[in-house]
């Protein structure tokens, strides 16, 4: 079977919110206030947990990698508790989803999400049945950009490893797609969008109308 794998956070859904909502409570904690500014700084949240603390301590001038380290249990906790307040799917992601598998493909996610987490948020979003596969940041010994996360939610979605497509937000996404020898397709509607033709990957995506049409030239149709 042929699968198309898709990274989560940026790519499938904007969770940039709930994920900025989580630093900031622990910079209220440490007596900052609010460091990370919703919607200007997307971007960084969307880079992970520890992009988030690491650019907040900056930011006021007290970085210190101890620091990050000692509250990002904090901010995993805080993001669980609030996980899908603010988040969305992008206009017809989960449409495009069901399309392809209604088309033959097998449909995952390998994300650089927390497992536990990812599958919370798909699941209070009441969607995780929609995706056959989910290998997350701590699923594997090694996370994006290697190339094995990729190739086991390829395996665990029903296809092989070499059959498969990547849709992502960011180089990490590309570079995990070239390492594995697959086409990627990077978003231009999320934070970053501007900076993924740089990237040079096998497509860019608009919108999530056009993805079927993508994906059939560049893994060809399902069986």
């Amino acid at each position: 079977m042929r699968t198309v794998i898709f990274d989560l956070d940026g790519t499938l859904a904007d969770t940039s919110g709930d994920l900025l909502e989580a630093a900031n409570h622990c910079f209220r904690h440490m007596g900052h206030g609010d460091v990370l500014v919703h919607g200007q700084d997307a971007g960084i949240a969307l880079r992970g947990g520890r992009m988030m603390l690491s650019h907040g301590l900056n930011r006021v001038g007290e970085y210190d990698e101890q620091t990050v380290l000692s509250y990002y249990p904090m901010l995993l906790e805080a993001y669980s508790k609030a996980i899908d307040t603010h988040t969305q799917f992008y206009p017809g992601a989960l449409q495009a989803v069901e399309y392809l598998k209604t088309s033959g493909y097998g449909v995952g996610i390998c994300t650089n999400k927390p497992e536990a987490l990812a599958d919370q948020l798909l699941s209070q979003m009441g969607v995780r049945d929609q995706f056959a596969s989910l290998v997350g940041a701590d699923t594997l010994p090694v996370r994006k950009p290697d190339p094995e996360p990729l190739r086991e939610a390829a395996r665990r979605a029903g296809g092989h490893p070499d059959l498969c497509v990547l849709i992502g937000d960011s180089d990490t996404d590309r570079n995990t797609a070239r390492a594995a020898g697959v086409p990627s397709v990077l978003v231009t509607f999320g934070p970053s969008g501007d900076d993924m033709a740089a990237l040079e990957p096998e497509a860019l995506l608009h919108h999530f109308d056009d993805l079927p049409d993508l994906v059939a030239d560049l893994i060809g149709a399902a069986a």
